[in-house]
């Protein structure tokens, strides 16, 4: 005899999967987006470009900070990893590209004078050894 309660299997229904469950990376991250929406395109589109000189996604480095479309003129808020990154203006335009391409409209990319600092990766341990 089971310890477990009897189930009709046309009365179960599979478990969906929480949001982000297929994101290997689905903690919190910045930009905090909502998923499904234009901002979360945009962010998961982000994820191509690469800071040339780490190796990793810009957004994997939490250099993404902010997305407001609803600003005028829409902005992407973000950080580089250091004062005078020698990549920075290229991604920046990196940045600018991609996001356009998916919302369609210029988008104006701002950089934030902020320290960037290797905590606001979404996964930290990936530099170890860097």
């Amino acid at each position: 005899m089971s310890d477990f309660p009897e189930t009709n299997p046309a009365e179960t229904k599979p478990v969906e999967p929480g949001i982000g469950a297929d994101d290997p990376l689905a903690h919190p991250s910045y930009p905090l987006v909502t998923p499904g929406s234009v901002e979360y395109t945009i962010k998961m589109a982000l994820r191509q470009v690469y800071d040339p000189e780490i190796g990793l996604e810009v957004v994997q480095l939490g250099l993404i900070r902010e997305i407001n479309l609803n600003d005028e003129p829409p902005e992407i808020k973000m950080m580089l990893t250091t004062p005078f990154c020698p990549y920075g203006g290229w991604l920046i335009q990196q940045v600018k590209d991609v996001s356009e391409s998916i919302y369609g409209k210029t988008i104006k990319v701002s950089v934030m004078p902020d320290l960037w600092d290797p905590e606001m990766m979404e996964d930290p341990g990936l530099l170890s050894g860097w």
